[in-house]
């Protein structure tokens, strides 16, 4: 696959996708929302790959869309490419394995809302966080208004959206925008050190926590409940990582993961 604006490097189980567009600080268009698209599509299929990173070249994150690009369109133009950043941010949501954002630099409107999509934040404790689109005379437009106040509550939300407030990483750790603050010069290495915990358990339990999880909160209590029940139950009989696991622990040994 031919990129442009990504950089995707995939080994030892890691895909690392960097967003490569420094010069205008990483800024959301239809080329980024076409390749990322294929990058997930290419993810997908690999069965080696059992984490995914996502960070920006340079100062930024993604500082947002690309305003060049969306000042002339026309209102259905509006909607359509408010709906291509909704699919493929809802398509990181949906992948089965764990994708981690290790936000370097401003994560601003767009950059913020693809940051939400993912299943955690490790920020830099140079980040910046911020939905601006107010100042715009706009509002979020990849379902930054359905995920901020899912992730803070609706007073943090609302009040950053409608102030447009830029908020540095230690106020987003404080309101559980993001999960970890870090140095700069720690946060590749930080996120790494994640990642390898992560890749150190069940690699079927992993993916059923995000897909339970994530499941369970677009439904109601009880049936989120059963959902659980029905992949917990997955996990065990003769040859499943259920057994194992539990075979490990007893025999006070690692588990060999297939």
């Amino acid at each position: 696959m031919n990129l442009t604006v990504l950089k995707l490097e995939v080994g030892e189980g890691i895909a690392w996708i960097t967003i490569n567009r420094p010069e205008a600080l990483n800024a959301l268009n239809t080329v980024f929302f076409r390749e990322m698209e294929g990058v997930l599509n290419q993810l997908s299929g690999d069965k080696s790959v059992r984490v995914a990173v996502i960070t920006g070249e340079g100062k930024a994150f993604v500082a947002g869309a690309d305003i060049a690009e969306m000042a002339h369109m026309s209102p259905e133009e509006g909607s359509r490419f408010s709906q291509t950043g909704q699919a493929v941010f809802s398509h990181i949501e949906q992948m089965a394995i764990p994708v981690i954002a290790a936000i370097n630099g401003f994560a601003l409107g767009g950059g913020m809302e693809l940051a939400m999509s993912c299943d955690f934040r490790i920020a830099s404790s140079k980040a910046r966080f911020g939905q601006p689109e107010v100042n715009l005379g706009l509002i979020p437009g990849y379902a930054g208004t359905q995920r901020l106040p899912r992730l803070v509550g609706l007073g943090h939300a609302l009040y950053l959206l409608t102030t447009a407030e830029m908020i540095d990483a230690q106020t987003a750790f404080s309101i559980g925008l993001v999960q970890k603050v870090v140095e700069p010069e720690q946060l590749k290495e930080e996120t790494l050190k994640i990642v390898q915990t992560i890749m150190a358990k069940g690699p079927q339990a992993v993916s059923l926590v995000k897909q339970v999880t994530r499941g369970g909160m677009l439904t109601d209590f009880e049936s989120g409940c059963n959902l659980e029940s029905d992949r917990f139950g997955s996990l065990f009989g003769p040859g499943s990582q259920g057994e194992e696991g539990m075979k490990a622990f007893l025999e006070k040994r690692k588990p060999e993961w297939k």
